[in-house]
């Protein structure tokens, strides 16, 4: 393993990270456990990560920031970019189906070290959704009284609940949810979000 890059080996840690925090509690992973299913020595997790909390801290940001950065990106220019981060959430969560449970452990019940690494990740992304919403009023793209919290649980609820009931709805179908029903899922939901977003006015009608 002498002649393998260093960088390789940090990837292989995160990767190993990732398979046992998903397959087991916090508690139960070793720092031997990742270095043995990376193939590398354990020093190398003190040395790129710090200790177990770190490397866990690391493993999330690493598989959440991308899509944040999304939004820095011009695909949320135009109205029709919903669809594409749907798309593209739906892409990267389908590789590691069990991530949003993770998340919801480590929110709702404490799961491991990372609830306030992982509050701010999401602040990070509230800020800069609400950022790009502005741009869009401005633009005259959307309702110029959109609350940008409702627009952003609008799109957690369209992009997480599929995939946290996962199992439940292939079991009701009788079939599994591949690629191409996620493609047209997130086209569907990305049209049916892209509506709502250019007709609301913002105000409550009875």
């Amino acid at each position: 393993m002498n002649d393998i890059p260093s960088t390789s080996v940090r990837a292989r840690l995160i990767e190993a990270a990732l398979d046992c925090f998903l397959a087991d509690e916090y508690e139960n992973v070793t720092t031997r456990m990742i270095a043995e299913r990376a193939e590398a020595n354990v020093s190398m997790i003190r040395y790129y990560f710090g200790n177990k909390e770190g490397l866990f801290e690391e493993m999330i940001r690493e598989t959440i920031a991308p899509l944040l950065d999304k939004l820095d990106s011009p695909m949320l220019s135009h109205l029709e970019g919903f669809a594409s981060l749907l798309r593209l959430y739906y892409e990267t969560v389908a590789a590691r189906p069990e991530f949003p449970k993770l998340i919801i452990k480590i929110l709702a019940l404490n799961h491991g070290p990372g609830k306030r690494y992982v509050l701010r990740l999401i602040e990070r992304g509230r800020l800069r959704g609400a950022r790009r919403l502005e741009e869009l009023k401005d633009k005259g793209a959307v309702a110029p009284h959109l609350n940008p919290d409702v627009v952003r649980m609008s799109f957690i609820s369209l992009a997480m609940t599929p995939m946290l009931l996962r199992s439940i709805f292939e079991e009701q179908m009788g079939h599994p949810i591949d690629d191409a029903f996620l493609d047209q899922l997130a086209t569907l939901n990305g049209h049916m979000l892209t509506l709502g977003l250019a007709m609301l006015d913002g105000q409550t009608t009875t």
